[in-house]
């Protein structure tokens, strides 16, 4: 079992950066691919950020990438979203997720292949 907890959201302007974090319960956080997904007012949740058990692989949905960057301290247990030049259509409630994706490659952007979610945390970025 484990529990999710994200923070570092709150409301910016066009231009801005955040930090997200998701700090995660139990000892073997080292064993989850990590994930970021994100939820407009209206729309379906998508896809955002992904990072293998090691930290050596990442992946991005194309509308952030060169903007977020995913990052992990697998000693702190906790997952990072670095998001600079935030847009407001990045603004939505966004949320970890914790899995073990069998082919990561071609599963990582897939939210059924993770089993663990956090409650979410909201971004609002203004124009």
């Amino acid at each position: 079992q484990v529990q999710l907890v994200e923070s570092g959201g709150g409301l910016v302007q066009a231009g801005d950066s955040l930090r997200l974090s998701c700090a995660a319960s139990g000892r073997t956080f080292s064993s989850y691919t990590m994930g970021w997904f994100r939820q407009a007012p209206g729309k379906e949740r998508e896809f955002v950020a992904a990072i293998s058990r090691s930290g050596g692989l990442t992946y991005y949905a194309d509308s952030v990438k060169g903007r977020f960057t995913i990052s992990r301290d697998n000693a702190k247990n906790t997952v990072y979203l670095q998001m600079n030049s935030l847009k407001p259509e990045d603004t939505a409630v966004y949320s970890c997720a914790a899995g073990t994706p069998k082919y990561l490659g071609s599963s990582y952007y897939r939210m059924n292949e993770y089993d663990y979610w956090g409650q979410g945390t909201q971004v609002t970025v203004s124009s």
